[in-house]
Parts: C-alpha cells; sequence; structure tokens
C-alpha cells in the first residue's frame, strides 16, 4: 500500500521500553481533495530513511497496515518500510478544484 502527499511533520527519533526499540513519525497531507494528514511510523532501522527528507517535501511512502487488541480495544496503525521522492505534479491538484464555470452551476 502507499501513501502520496507532502511532508507536514518529521518526528525526532523515539526510544520505547527498555529493549532499544526505536521510532520516528511523519506526517503526510494526502493529494485528495479533502486532504488527510496521516501518521506513518518508520520502526528500528528503518528511521533512518527519513533523514534525507524535509518538510514540504512530495513523497510517496510504502506502508504495511499493522493492528493489535489491548484491553478489549483494538489499534490500527501504519508502519513505513520505503520512501521515496514523489513528482505530484500541480496539474492534478487543479484537476479536483471545481473552474469557475462550475462553481457558477451549483444550486445554492
Amino acid at each position: 500500500m502507499k501513501v502520496t502527499g507532502k511532508v507536514r511533520l518529521i518526528g525526532n527519533v523515539q526510544e520505547v521500553g527498555n529493549n532499544g526499540f526505536t521510532k520516528r513519525l511523519i506526517v503526510i497531507d494526502t493529494t485528495e481533495q479533502y486532504s488527510q494528514p496521516i501518521g506513518i511510523d518508520f520502526v528500528k532501522d528503518k528511521t533512518d530513511l527519513l533523514n534525507n527528507f524535509s518538510v514540504g517535501q512530495n513523497v510517496e511512502v510504502s506502508v504495511n497496515l499493522r493492528g493489535n487488541e489491548y484491553n478489549s480495544k483494538f489499534y490500527v496503525s501504519l508502519q513505513g518500510w520505503k520512501i521515496d521522492k514523489s513528482d505530484v505534479s500541480a496539474e492534478s491538484t487543479q484537476e479536483q478544484q471545481p473552474t469557475s464555470n462550475e462553481k457558477d452551476n451549483l444550486p445554492f
């Protein structure tokens, strides 16, 4: 599964627990008409993949969907394993926005 969008935030590497487990969060704003902020965790040795990226860059992130249960509640997370620069063009963003003629034809 892939998530494409613009980098909103790249977190610092966090150590979780006493076993040396590390994770790092990146937040991507999707390129849909109604953009969604998507949080993706990179874990262990994959945290270093985020070093070459910065806020505002267009990226494509390959993710695995993860789920777990804790105290009879279910949780879902996205775990990133690959990230590449993306060539999201301005045209795809413009295609999603209505033209001035379409705005005039609205019934309200």
